[in-house]
């Protein structure tokens, strides 16, 4: 069924006759029925008119209206003209309204989350301390963040950082310790930008310097930044206040580094001008040792170092400066050079006291024998320290009568106490030489020297040196003797003495011939032994037929090693096989001897002499010839040792021994 139309006000039924009552018309007012049946039709219209005007009225919602009239958002956009044309402030005047105006812009302050204001403390609890920053509500932040401020009353003005300007229960949420950071920040960049100084609190020590807090940040200041001379205690600034400048900031990782030392550098560098201005050699400073190093110590003479060198801080040998110096001790030193463009000066301690060589007693004189402690030992020798300050060397030469030098630590080493001998002295160039194998008898001058070391006595030694012609024995401490290569064995050819013997072996030897003048001797191992040649002279006759080993072969020919171990010598031509073949190292064969020399140990053989009748005959040939000629090799050794005892002022003993050389050819 369909729904019926609504019925406007001018259709509403009039109410019957008898009703106790009427509905309304509208939410509040309505169009009222007469109770007069009988009312005039004209008024009857017009009283429905006026209902209907008032309905119209009340269409306009109360909210809407309270907004238009009342609500005022941000002062200074209230509209005084839509306010006083609907009636009210009409009693206003202009002045009066921008007086008005201006109290109600300053009780209510706008805020946004994420800014720093300023506060007042309007009371302390033990929890919480209230804060008003001039916004509708009041703030709270923990007592806590208030430990640096031990004295908060209220009244007091903090600086405080919005977290939110409403949080789920419409309170103000605010953080002073945010607020000393952002602030801080800021301090901390306009420091930098000002090279301003500011005030910082030691916390604590870290690795390598300090960490300071400035403006509730903690910054680093390194060690090298504490001051001009290097701290070796951090902990003496722990938990104290120290005035800082910011040297560099790092946004990145929140870091700030800072220093003491700029503050003092530019006080230090008009020092350091003033000082070096007045500056002159042998001027006597006070300063005070800031570092060590092991070529000196560095000293603070009051803004400028100096370098105190470790021969100049005692007239004795020292290893180390801190063997009689230490740290921040307080020293005398004397100017002894400086460079004022490059601002090095030069120092020395020892100049403020007399020489030791002032005081050397004059009663030292060459011949002297004295006392003292080696200081130290060189390749050459080793210093003896009579008295702080006044040494002398013993040369590796004065230390014993041996002829062969040895290394001085064989014999002495540092902190031995010695006696020794004065041998030189130079008062006046502080200069002495020492000798300490003069306080015993030298061995070549004793009486029993020439029968203990007579010719052909037989002793044993230490080989001590070995040279290209032979090697030297020990003795005794300062006897040696020489054993020539070709002393030292009767069958074997040594080239080099080190093929028979090393440093250091025990030998024994007898002795051949003694110069005590001289301090020569002659020695000889070959001689503790008959000379084998006699017998091999009897076993390896021209002709006779050896077994020999090849051990060697070049292009003149080849080494044998021979019975007895003796050596013989083959010539390339007489190498050769009857079949043809080549004789290499390592094979053993017949060998013919073709030459045999006693005197100078010399064997030459032939193994083509062996099948060779020719080879055989022309053989016994030579051997027949070398038998009836004379030793031309014998003759020639005559002559040499006769011309080395001549000189060349004996010209009537050359000519004679020409004439007589001459003389026996002929009569040959």
């Amino acid at each position: 069924m369909a729904k019926a139309p609504q019925k406007g006000p001018e259709q509403r039924p009039r109410k019957a006759a008898g009703s106790s009552s009427a509905a309304p018309a509208s939410k509040s007012k309505g169009p009222k029925s007469s109770d007069n049946e009988d009312e005039d039709p004209i008024e009857a219209a017009k009283r429905r008119k006026r209902e209907e005007e008032e309905i119209a009225t009340e269409a306009i919602p109360v909210t809407e209206l309270r907004k238009s009239l009342y609500a005022v958002q941000v002062p200074g956009e209230f509209d005084w003209d839509a306010f006083e044309s609907k009636g009210f402030g009409e009693g206003y005047s202009k002045d009066k309204r921008n007086e008005m105006q201006n109290m109600y812009s300053g009780t209510v302050t706008t805020v946004d989350s994420g800014e720093v204001v300023s506060g007042t403390v309007v009371g302390i609890n033990d929890r919480d301390v209230i804060l008003n920053i001039g916004f509708k509500s009041d703030g709270l932040v923990p007592l806590a963040e208030f430990k640096d401020m031990p004295n908060l009353k209220i009244g007091d003005i903090v600086d405080l950082f919005i977290e939110e300007r409403e949080d789920k229960m419409g309170q103000l949420i605010l953080s002073r310790r945010k607020a000393k950071l952002v602030k801080g920040w800021e301090y901390v960049q306009k420091a930098l930008d000002k090279d301003e100084v500011i005030e910082g609190f030691v916390k604590r020590r870290t690795k390598g310097g300090l960490i300071v807090d400035v403006f509730g940040i903690e910054a680093f200041l390194p060690g090298s930044q504490i001051d001009v001379k290097p701290i070796r205690d951090f902990d003496i600034y722990v938990n104290k206040s120290i005035e800082v400048k910011v040297v560099k900031i790092n946004y990145t990782n929140d870091n700030v580094v800072v220093s003491h030392k700029v503050l003092i550098e530019k006080d230090l560098e008009q020092q350091k001008a003033a000082i070096l201005t007045n500056l002159e050699k042998g001027q006597v400073l006070e300063g005070v040792i800031k570092n060590m190093t092991n070529f000196g110590v560095f000293i603070d003479l009051g803004g400028v170092d100096g370098l105190l060198h470790i021969t100049d801080i005692s007239w004795g040998r020292i290893n180390h400066p801190e063997e009689v110096l230490k740290l921040d001790q307080t020293v005398k030193v004397v100017v002894l050079d400086f460079d004022g463009d490059k601002k090095r000066i030069s120092l020395g301690m020892k100049q403020l006291t007399p020489h030791p060589w002032d005081s050397l007693p004059q009663d030292i004189q060459v011949g002297s024998k004295v006392k003292g402690k080696i200081v130290n030992v060189a390749d050459y020798g080793a210093f003896l320290e009579l008295q702080s300050g006044v040494e002398g060397l013993i040369h590796v030469s004065e230390m014993s009568w041996s002829q062969h030098l040895r290394n001085p630590q064989d014999f002495l080493k540092v902190g031995d106490e010695v006696e020794a001998v004065v041998l030189t002295l130079d008062r006046e160039e502080r200069k002495m030489s020492l000798g300490i194998k003069q306080l015993t008898e030298d061995p070549w001058t004793r009486q029993d020297v020439l029968s203990k070391y007579a010719v052909g006595t037989k002793h044993k030694g230490i080989v001590r040196n070995l040279t290209n012609f032979g090697l030297f024995i020990e003795l005794e401490e300062g006897i040696d003797g020489l054993v020539h290569v070709s002393d030292l064995s009767w069958t074997k050819k040594i080239k080099h003495p080190s093929e028979f013997v090393k440093v250091g072996d025990t030998m024994e030897v007898q002795v051949l011939e003694l110069d005590a003048a001289n301090r020569r001797l002659a020695l000889s191992h070959k001689h503790l032994e008959e000379n084998p040649w006699d017998t091999f002279e009897t076993v390896f006759t021209v002709g006779s037929v050896q077994k020999g080993t090849v051990i060697s072969k070049n292009d003149k020919g080849a080494v044998l090693e021979l019975q007895y171990g003796i050596e013989g010598f083959v010539n390339a031509k007489n190498l050769q096989k009857e079949d043809g073949g080549k004789i290499e190292v390592g094979d053993t064969l017949d060998f013919k001897v073709l030459e045999f020399s006693k005197d100078d140990r010399r064997i030459v053989l032939s193994h083509k002499a062996m099948w060779s009748v020719e080879e055989e005959v022309a053989a016994a040939k030579a051997g027949a010839a070398k038998k009836s000629a004379p030793s031309k090799g014998k003759t020639i050794q005559n002559i040499n040792q006769a011309t080395e005892k001549s000189t060349l002022g004996d010209l009537d003993a050359l000519a004679a021994l020409r004439d007589k050389m001459s003389g026996g050819e002929k009569s040959e």
